[in-house]
């Protein structure tokens, strides 16, 4: 899991990427957040709690900018197994920012609102899990109506209609259309829109199917141009079959050496068996019949055996 959140945090650091998602998800697609108009915040913050300074880290957060004056943060937040106390979590990283902007340092500074998304990327069931404070706490009635509630952002991106999965124009397309597809159909078929930013993509794959291939295949396209999944999966199914091969290869070997070894214990058991019998025709214990007949031979080849020995 960890892997995955990791490689998530790689591919949106990217501004195209990052804006894409914002201008899909809050702007209909509509090109309001401009890339250029980003820029990196540090995604970890410092609270004092029980008289001890303790930290905590969004994935990913990024300011939006206009004429050098934040006009907004903007924070995402990945999931892929839902969180029953995700309302928590942002409310905290929200309020960690509001509260560094009412410190005296930034007090002659402009205020800007704070806004994180949850992108949730599970497609084999629905977060049915809490999405404002009021699920989360255990509120008296009485009480109720003097408590602010909050809600977050959440964008369960497998489950979004098609049309407006189609609307992304980074590399954020391609991964939201895998889990389109496999929520629908459980297999993904891809396209041909080229890929910005093949590692970071591949990485990220890798660790959503939990196929090295896809990982191991970024060596081979290193210096290409112009690649797509389409392109992508022909060469990750060409591994595929070389490691098949490979596989069946030293499969073969094993088996052969193990057989080998069979075959020379069962030759070595017979040949002391025949051994022993000739001792006993020598002692006079066995005629030359009743020895071929126990050794499974003729009595003709039972003496050729005798003479070649």
């Amino acid at each position: 899991m960890q892997d995955k959140d990791i490689t998530q945090k790689v591919l949106e650091k990217y501004n195209d990427v990052f804006a894409d998602i914002l201008n899909v998800l809050l702007f209909d697609g509509r090109n309001v957040v401009e890339e250029y108009a980003l820029t990196d915040a540090l995604p970890m913050s410092m609270l004092k709690i029980d008289g001890r300074v303790r930290s905590q880290e969004r994935d990913i957060a990024k300011y939006w900018r206009k004429s050098k004056i934040n006009v907004a943060l903007f924070g995402l937040e990945n999931q892929t197994v839902a969180n029953k106390l995700m309302p928590l979590r942002v409310f905290g990283y929200d309020g960690a920012e509001y509260v560094k902007q009412s410190r005296k340092e930034n007090s002659g500074k402009s205020k800007y609102p704070v806004i994180t998304l949850v992108l949730y990327l599970g497609y084999e069931k629905r977060w049915n899990y809490p999405k404002t404070l009021f699920e989360v706490l255990d509120i008296d009635e009485d009480i109720k109506p003097y408590v602010n509630d909050f809600k977050i952002n959440l964008f369960e991106i497998a489950y979004l209609d098609r049309e407006k999965i189609d609307l992304f124009k980074s590399d954020f397309r391609i991964l939201a259309d895998y889990l389109y597809q496999m929520r629908v159909n459980r297999d993904y078929i891809a396209d041909e829109t080229t890929i910005e930013h093949v590692e970071e993509l591949l990485t990220l794959m890798s660790a959503m199917t939990g196929d090295n291939r896809f990982e191991e295949t970024i060596n081979d396209l290193k210096g290409k141009e112009n690649i797509n999944m389409c392109e992508v999966l022909d060469r990750v199914e060409a591994r595929g079959i070389e490691k098949g091969i490979e596989q069946g290869i030293e499969k073969g070997i094993e088996q052969g050496i193990e057989k080998g070894i069979e075959k020379g214990i069962e030759q070595g058991i017979k040949r002391g068996i025949i051994n022993t019998l000739i001792s006993l025709v020598n002692d006079g214990i066995l005629s030359m019949d009743e020895a071929a007949l126990r050794a499974d031979m003729s009595t003709q080849d039972f003496e050729k055996y005798i003479k070649k020995n």
